[in-house]
């Protein structure tokens, strides 16, 4: 198995710096070592239960629902090869359109003796409190699955708390997924309008991050829903980009969400043009 808990230490600091000795400096400081706190912990308990829910997880995907990744051997090959590339940061970024669709993208881009093996790269989640963290054994549970629960709409303050976190552990070298638009898109195609600026904005605040665009969707999904049929093939296509962009503050933040969903639109329109 990869590096333990004690393996890869923080990165300098990246996000909060300030000028040392000032009010603005110390909160920042604040934050940083209590995010660090409650990622130690929850990265070690889930480590530790690896073998378990990620061994749990492909067995239930695979043989319970009957899924199966089409192509997975050439996507889990070019997605080692991306990773090959560069060591920056790496945020994956995928449309949404079921309540499992990060077990699927983690599925598509590496086998569950891949993730024992590169357990920091297996991307953290941050699922909607109100989908998954609804009950004590449920957020148990998200809790050792790699998950940091947001509350979409929710207070300021714990949306920003959410986001400062993926942050920090992108700063660490870890990996996260988020989906651009926020939610599961209602009409079943990856909607520019519904760009999350959440993700702009941690693009925007660590440096060199690359974006993993995974687009996924399964051949007999029509639309949004909670799961893929039963028995369906997921169809999966990654690309790596890394946005820029010149504007500051929260134009910066849309314009860099707004390439990245781009993207999966880009994607998504090759997927339905190679289906027809």
């Amino acid at each position: 198995m990869g590096s333990g808990p004690s393996g890869s230490q923080p990165r300098s600091d990246r996000i909060g710096a300030g000028a040392s000795g000032t009010p603005e400096a110390r909160v920042d400081s604040g934050l940083a070592a209590r995010h660090a706190r409650q990622h130690v912990r929850q990265r070690r308990v889930s480590w530790l239960a690896a073998p378990l829910w990620i061994g749990v997880s492909a067995l239930v995907m695979r043989f319970r629902f009957g899924y199966r990744i089409a192509q997975a051997r050439s996507i889990r090959a070019r997605y080692r090869a991306i990773r090959r590339q560069s060591d920056a940061p790496m945020l994956v970024c995928a449309n949404h359109l079921t309540l499992i669709d990060s077990f699927l993208v983690a599925w598509a881009l590496g086998s569950a003796f891949y993730w024992l093996r590169h357990f920091d790269e297996l991307p953290w989640n941050t699922p909607e409190s109100t989908n998954f963290a609804r009950t004590p054994l449920s957020r148990m549970l998200i809790y050792v699955a790699k998950c940091i629960p947001i509350t979409r709409g929710g207070a300021r303050e714990g949306v920003g708390d959410v986001l400062e976190r993926v942050k920090y552990l992108l700063g660490r070298g870890e990996t996260a997924l988020l989906f651009p638009e926020a939610g599961r898109s209602r009409s079943g195609r990856v909607e520019e309008n519904a760009a999350a600026w959440g993700v702009g904005r941690i693009v925007g605040a660590v440096p060199r991050c690359r974006v993993l665009c995974v687009y996924l969707r399964g051949r007999r999904q029509e639309t949004w829903g909670d799961y893929p049929a039963r028995g369906d093939v997921m169809d999966v296509s990654i690309n790596c980009i890394e946005p820029k962009s010149d504007a500051r503050g929260v134009r910066r933040s849309r314009d860099l969400a707004l390439q990245i969903v781009r993207e999966l639109m880009r994607m998504e329109a090759e997927y339905f043009r190679a289906r027809q």
